[in-house]
Order: C-alpha cells, then sequence, then structure tokens
C-alpha cells in the first residue's frame, strides 16, 4: 500500500508539474493572436440634408464628410458642403447660399473590443464659408403707429461674403457592415470672424446654421460612410 501511495504521489505531482509548465505557453499563445487594425480613409455623406431639402422645398443642399486614421485613437477629419436656404423672419425674407469646409481632428474615446472599430468621439474644427445674401423683401418695423406696415420688395444682393469660426463635436460612428458604419454628430460652434454687408446682419450662414446674437450655433449630421483600408497594422 505503501508503494503504491508513494507511485500516485509521484504520478500527480508530474501532472501538476506538466500543467503547470504548460500555462505559461497557452497564455503566450493566446497573448501571440493578433487582431488586424485598419488604417484607412473614411469617405461619407449626411443623409440627412437630402431629407430636409425633400421636406422643405426651401432648404437645399448636401455635406460630404471623411477622415484618416493617423494614429490608434485621432483621425483627421474635415465636412465639405454647398446650402442655398430661403429664410423668413419676423421682418425679413432672404435667401442665402454658399459653400463651406471644416478641418480638424477626432479623438477616439471608446475602447474597442478585438475586432471592432466603433468609435465615440470627441473634436474640434476649424470652419470657414464663403456665401452671400439676397434681402428679397422687408417690413419697416412699424409698432406703435397707426399706420399698417406694408412688405417692401428689395433684391438687394450682398455677395462676397465669408465667415470663420470653431467648433467642438462629439458624435459615434458604428460599423453596420465590414466597412460601412452609420454615424452622427453634435456641433457646437462659435464665431471668430464675419465680413457683414452694409445695414444688413449674417442671420444665417452656410455651414454654421443660424446665427444667434452671441454668435454661438448648433448643427447636427446623420451619415452613411465606407471606409477605404490603406495599411492594415497588428496587435
Amino acid at each position: 500500500m505503501t508503494q503504491r501511495h508513494i507511485l500516485i504521489f509521484i504520478i500527480s505531482v508530474l501532472i501538476q508539474f506538466t500543467t503547470y509548465s504548460q500555462k505559461p505557453e497557452l497564455e503566450q499563445e493566446q497573448d501571440s493572436v493578433k487582431t488586424k487594425v485598419s488604417y484607412g480613409l473614411r469617405l461619407g455623406v449626411d443623409i440627412s440634408k437630402p431629407i430636409i431639402s425633400f421636406l422643405q422645398e426651401n432648404t437645399k443642399g448636401f455635406e460630404l464628410t471623411g477622415d484618416l486614421r493617423f494614429s490608434n485613437n485621432y483621425y483627421a477629419a474635415a465636412e465639405l458642403g454647398y446650402e442655398d436656404v430661403l429664410k423668413t423672419e419676423d421682418y425679413l425674407n432672404y435667401s442665402t447660399k454658399g459653400s463651406f469646409i471644416k478641418l480638424g481632428v477626432n479623438y477616439n474615446a471608446y475602447e474597442n473590443w478585438k475586432g471592432m472599430n466603433n468609435q465615440i468621439y470627441i473634436g474640434g474644427r476649424y470652419a470657414f464659408s464663403f456665401f452671400e445674401h439676397t434681402l428679397n423683401s422687408y417690413t419697416p418695423n412699424a409698432s406703435g403707429t397707426y399706420f399698417i406696415a406694408n412688405p417692401i420688395e428689395a433684391g438687394t444682393n450682398f455677395k462676397d461674403l465669408n465667415a470663420h469660426w470653431l467648433e467642438f463635436v462629439f458624435g459615434m460612428k458604428i460599423e453596420t457592415l465590414p466597412n460601412l458604419y452609420l454615424g452622427t454628430q453634435l456641433s457646437l460652434k462659435k464665431m471668430i470672424a464675419t465680413k457683414e454687408p452694409k445695414n444688413f446682419k449674417n442671420l444665417y450662414i452656410p455651414g454654421f446654421n443660424r446665427v444667434f446674437s452671441n454668435n454661438l450655433g448648433v448643427g447636427f449630421n446623420y451619415t452613411v460612410s465606407y471606409n477605404i483600408p490603406i495599411i492594415n497594422k497588428y496587435k
């Protein structure tokens, strides 16, 4: 019995030693499995612009988006587009049309699982727009008088206008199919410089949207984009 117990003990020690010696090898094999990370150019379109144009006949425009991954969590980003809108304020009827460009960087704060390429990001933009206004008509402010104010046809065109502003952006991009993404982005904007016509304010600027009295603005987009892989790295 004693020899049998000793033999069982020796066999159990050998089994434990063998298992322990193989465990680091298994962990090393698991750690050695690398994940492909794609560095590429992602191009997209803002699908909210054509939807708004369809629902509101006084609004036309488009916006193209793009970003290029240059680091693990950093992306160079850009948006460009065109808008042509007809606006009616309390005493004004005017139209605005022009193009805009936004350039900046996004930081992806979302830690993906292996094999995932989703984004929850923050970022910044420097943006500028070149545009023109047409004052279609205006109504004199005759409040407090006995006279009824009638609209006056104007037809005055203000060309060669521009504006520059900064944006803080927050958004997300979800990979729904391989390299195909759905995304949304919220932008908070601050005007830093603008060229205004004489006796008229820039109430609406393409790319900036409605200009409030404190020179702040807000915007959003909903995008569909496709990533074109350029370099694949393994981590």
